[in-house]
């Protein structure tokens, strides 16, 4: 008899990027002030635009039909599957300074990033 090669559907998934501590602390704030609905989720993805041709999209969502899940400390996550190939492996931090405050997006695939950082050319 051969060997089979069995996969486990518990494995575990690594997420495609991740999100820091700060970032967590602030995105459940806004999910608490702003009252968002519990079937939204996370969507972090790209759109076209911006000073460097691409611009990240972050905010509440729902579901669509061609998106991937996660969860990252206790917040679901939704990204468009298209989107990976500009995402993987991506941090979202959030600043609190007295000159910057924002979230911030540390981009391994981004060649390069505009001055504002919230937009890259791939």
């Amino acid at each position: 008899m051969g060997d089979i090669l069995e996969t486990s559907e518990s494995a575990t998934q690594t997420t495609p990027i991740s999100l820091t501590q700060g970032a967590v602390e602030q995105l459940n704030l806004i999910r608490n002030e702003q009252n968002i609905p519990a079937d939204h989720a996370l969507r972090v993805g790209v759109k076209g635009g911006g000073c460097s041709g691409f611009s990240y999209v972050l905010g509440f969502d729902t579901v669509q039909e061609n998106d991937e899940h996660f969860e990252i400390s206790g917040i679901p996550v939704v990204m468009n599957k298209a989107h990976a190939i500009y995402l993987l492996g991506m941090e979202i931090d959030f600043h609190s300074g007295l000159d910057n405050r924002g979230f911030t997006f540390e981009n391994p695939n981004a060649k390069s990033t505009c001055g504002c950082g919230t937009s890259f050319s791939a």
